[in-house]
């Protein structure tokens, strides 16, 4: 009998080139696709739908930049093209190509701490863990 960890803060972060930038203590993830109906002459009702193109939003909760972050002088305003890594107890899920869309930050001296940032994805990436 194996036991499952449950994932915490720890397990939810910012990655870029393979370094850790930040811990996120919650986040919200939401995809929406756009589909197009087929319709047929005649019919009353479309004879099929055709997916569309799917976009990634995650709401992020608490992200704390990681010491080696800090050292490196991070600046969450420039960052570009990173990585949100989810590792749940039986797998991960990668966002990747992640651009930011809004920041909130609350001004607290000597922490370097984001309250809410809203991201958006280029692709989602779930893996198994064996």
């Amino acid at each position: 009998m194996t036991v499952s960890q449950f994932p915490t803060s720890a397990d939810i972060y910012l990655e870029l080139n393979g370094k850790k930038l930040a811990v996120v203590q919650s986040y919200t993830a939401q995809t929406v696709r756009s589909s197009t109906t087929v319709e047929a002459f005649g019919e009353s009702e479309p004879v099929a739908t055709i997916p569309g193109q799917r976009r990634h939003t995650v709401i992020l909760s608490r992200l704390y930049a990681t010491d080696e972050a800090v050292k490196d002088g991070v600046n969450f305003h420039d960052l570009e093209d990173f990585n949100l890594v989810i590792c749940k107890p039986d797998r991960r899920v990668i966002y990747s190509g992640c651009q930011w869309k809004d920041l909130e930050e609350t001004g607290r001296l000597g922490e370097m701490v984001l309250e809410k940032v809203t991201i958006v994805a280029a692709r989602r990436v779930e893996t198994t863990l064996k």
